[in-house]
């Protein structure tokens, strides 16, 4: 060891919630590229490289290194900084750093994401074979078999690749001696900070089921599975990670989900999560984090005002889908049809008397489904 730190970036407000964002085996603070400026919005955001990758010394670490020693680095990182507690996330190898800090620092950590990594990693044989032959020949033949290991067939990041073959080969074979020897899974029920996993279905060196492994053991802990991601899930689907970090680090669902569930019921809100793909899932965010996080959780309006607000609008602007959806939301919200009716009444003077006629049509359906005990319409996952 020296005293030497970590090569890192900060992004992002300083008087923001900090965030560390820690790599995979091989790859560089590269990886979080399409994910790191979008949570920096909101975040202190400071990604660091693994001894002998990126801009990191290479003497960081050396023959039998550990995940601890890679933990008290990124603690000596966060203290340089003037950080004491953060959140934390990491893909890989930097998803073990983070289940460490969790199990032996939990003072530290504010919350924990695990991407794409696992509490062991399929036994220490593998791990000291590849540091072996590391050491001996180098890295260019692990490098020509990167795309296949980390992506799914046809996708590649040249910057992600370029980044393994530049790594240092004696820090990249004690960064392997690390995964040889972790194995935490005996300490995931001592885990106590909110805690996300990020699986991608299509992941060959750490499956779902390892995140599940993880998830079944974590008090409180969520489960995330990407279709159609790897290895690197925050470089091959940035957006999925972002809106399910954001969630996290947010406190989503929280209590924008309790008032959304109060509002539109619990079976309209089933059905849209259940409807997500990793295309609308960051639509699903800002509904989650802005509609009902902030405005509808303000207290200045009651919740009866704001249905009043919402029915006009949608009137307004021709949305009758919508319009249906709320008019339940209002009657479950306390107004009674009479009021209902009145607003709508009222809209016929500002919005106009076919925007008005197209209302009560479809406010009359939906007061009927409601009496009925029905609720029709395609499930579209908005609102």
């Amino acid at each position: 060891m020296t005293g030497q730190l970590l090569n890192h970036r900060t992004e992002g407000p300083a008087s923001a919630p900090p965030l560390l964002l820690g790599p995979s085996l091989g790859t560089s603070y590269a990886l979080w590229d399409d994910v790191a400026p979008e949570l920096s919005a909101t975040h202190r955001v400071v990604r660091w490289d693994l001894p002998g990758h990126g801009g990191s010394p290479a003497d960081l670490i050396g023959p039998g290194a550990t995940v601890g020693d890679l933990a008290d680095l990124v603690l000596a990182l966060a203290d340089s900084l003037g950080i004491e507690r953060f959140g934390y996330a990491g893909v890989s190898l930097g998803g073990a750093v983070g289940l460490h800090l969790a199990v032996h620092h939990p003072e530290r950590l504010q919350s924990l994401s695990v991407v794409c990594s696992s509490a062991h990693f399929n036994g220490a044989r593998p791990w000291r074979e590849r540091a072996e032959r590391v050491r001996r020949e180098g890295l260019e033949w692990l490098v020509e078999s990167a795309d296949a290991r980390w992506f799914t067939p046809g996708f590649t990041v040249p910057r992600l690749v370029r980044a393994h073959r530049e790594a240092d080969p004696a820090a990249y074979a004690a960064c392997c001696d690390a995964l040889a020897a972790f194995d935490v899974r005996d300490r995931l029920a001592d885990i106590s900070v909110p805690t996300l996993l990020i699986a991608a279905r299509e992941d060959p060196a750490t499956p779902p089921a390892h995140l599940r492994e993880i998830a079944d053991a974590v008090p409180g802990s969520t489960l995330v599975e990407l279709p159609g991601a790897s290895h690197l899930a925050p470089a091959q689907c940035p957006r999925p990670v972002v809106a399910a970090l954001r969630a996290h680090l947010d406190g989503v669902p929280g209590r924008g989900m309790a008032v959304r569930r109060e509002v539109l019921g619990d079976a309209h809100v089933d059905r849209a999560q259940a409807r997500q793909t990793p295309f609308t899932a960051r639509f699903q965010d800002f509904i989650f984090r802005y509609a009902w996080g902030e405005v509808w959780t303000d207290p200045t309006l009651s919740r009866r005002e704001r249905s009043m607000i919402t029915l006009t609008a949608l009137v307004a602007h021709g949305h009758y889908e919508e319009l249906a959806l709320h008019v339940r939301a209002a009657r479950r919200g306390g107004l009674t049809p009479e009021e209902i009716g009145a607003v709508l009444l009222q809209t016929a003077v500002y919005c106009g008397v076919p925007a008005a006629n197209s209302a009560f049509a479809t406010a009359q359906r939906a007061l009927a489904e409601e009496d009925a005990g029905e609720e029709t319409g395609e499930e579209t996952g908005r609102g």
